[in-house]
């Protein structure tokens, strides 16, 4: 039986939130709808979770004396991670006291880690997935680069929203390449995977909840990257009824060897009725905030319920859907908004501004939602509303995108 204490008091249900952007925000908020007690941490002040969870907690989460330090003084009940960027090793020993780690230390050791989780799905699970070599020394990129061939896209072995990813179109770029993964990588300069470009007609992304009930599906989320980085979404996303199976069931098979409670957002490529893996993320996605305005429970409520142990019978989609971004480009602490009332001027939109304390370089700072009859009415909706919206950084209108 799941008990659930209250919060500041002795007995209190605490979970320790490692990640405190706009994904962790939402979730923060469903746990606080359970009665959770919510430590936010992130390695910044002012995160947009540290902004509504009980309490804050800022330290290098890839410093894994800090790491020990904080688990032991928030002393949670769960923990929860919401980026890549963490000590894993302290995850696995905080496992070991009888904490929970969410969905459990090995799949989030896995999942932040490319190498990881590319192997397990190509070389044990044997899911079709693209080609690809990994790299630690520029000469080695080199020569990988060569082998997978041209065109070909790479990556960080640890990175999220595009950072430190390229595409390599002809061979002069490689060393460019080459410094853009190494800068930009979340755990600093090291490993990089080069893959061989899928020609795919669409990729999409397939939210699997594993729960106390089973394994359950919400519809495909369609969405467009630039710069690889998520920049709308929509749900749900056409594809063949063959198409469709054998996206669940390459999904079931990632998620049922990582194991444990929660959301994964399973990312694939789609060609006919051909389906190949790309990657998981064990935790809410960004394209998911659609689900804000589609489902009946968000993917946060459905990660929130989940991963507490607590049984979801069903998820109700209740009508197409998409989200737009709403992100800058600049360098300044002193952001305002412009442009709501001409953003929720039509029916059946919802805004999210996240609270980014600052913005430096492109920076997400929020996302319109939008119901229609059909999907794609509804992110012609959700695009003409995030135009509207205006931010300002330091009294000069920066451009929305």
């Amino acid at each position: 039986m799941i008990k659930i204490g209250t919060p500041y008091k002795k007995n209190a249900t605490r979970v320790m939130l490692l990640g405190s952007g706009e994904l962790g925000k939402e979730v923060a908020i469903e746990l606080i709808r359970l009665g959770i007690e919510v430590h936010a941490c992130d390695s910044y002040e002012h995160a947009p979770a540290m902004q509504v969870s009980h309490f804050f907690h800022v330290f290098d989460m890839l410093d894994p004396e800090a790491l020990r330090k904080y688990i032991g003084i928030i002393k949670p009940d769960y923990i929860v991670p919401e980026v890549e960027a963490i000590a894993t090793e302290e995850l696995v020993h905080a496992e070991e006291d009888g904490i929970k780690v969410i969905p459990n230390a090995q799949a989030v050791r896995l999942t932040m880690n490319r190498e990881g989780i590319r192997k397990l799905a190509a070389e044990q699970l044997k899911l079709p997935t693209s080609k690809y070599l990994f790299a630690s020394t520029e000469e080695e990129f080199t020569d990988a680069v060569h082998e997978i061939g041209i065109p070909c896209i790479v990556k960080p072995i640890m990175s999220s929203s595009g950072k430190g990813q390229s595409v390599v179109s002809f061979f002069p770029k490689i060393g460019s390449a080459w410094k853009k993964a190494q800068k930009e990588g979340r755990a600093g300069s090291g490993k990089v995977i080069v893959e061989e470009i899928i020609d795919f007609d669409y990729e999409i992304t397939l939210l699997t909840l594993r729960s106390k009930s089973g394994t359950s599906f919400c519809e495909p989320i369609g969405h467009k990257q630039v710069d690889g980085d998520y920049v709308e979404s929509w749900q749900p996303h056409v594809m063949s009824g063959l198409a469709l199976i054998k996206a669940k069931e390459i999904a079931k098979k990632i998620t049922d060897a990582l194991g444990g409670y929660g959301i994964f957002g399973v990312e694939l490529f789609v060609k006919g009725d051909n389906v190949w893996f790309s990657e998981v993320s064990p935790r809410p996605h960004d394209t998911g905030l659609v689900t804000i305005i589609t489902q009946d429970q968000s993917e946060f409520e459905l990660h929130a319920k989940a991963l507490l142990g607590l049984p979801v019978p069903n998820i109700n989609f209740l009508q197409e859907g998409a989200s737009a971004v709403i992100k800058i480009e600049g360098d300044n602490s002193l952001i305002e908004y412009e442009g709501l009332e001409e953003a929720l001027a039509k029916p059946n939109v919802k805004l999210r501004l996240f609270g980014k304390p600052k913005v430096k370089g492109k920076r997400r700072l929020g996302v319109v939602l939008a119901g229609d009859e059909f999907s794609h009415l509804a992110r012609d909706k959700a695009k003409q509303a995030a135009v509207k919206m205006q931010v300002n950084l330091n009294d000069s209108i920066g451009p929305v995108f």
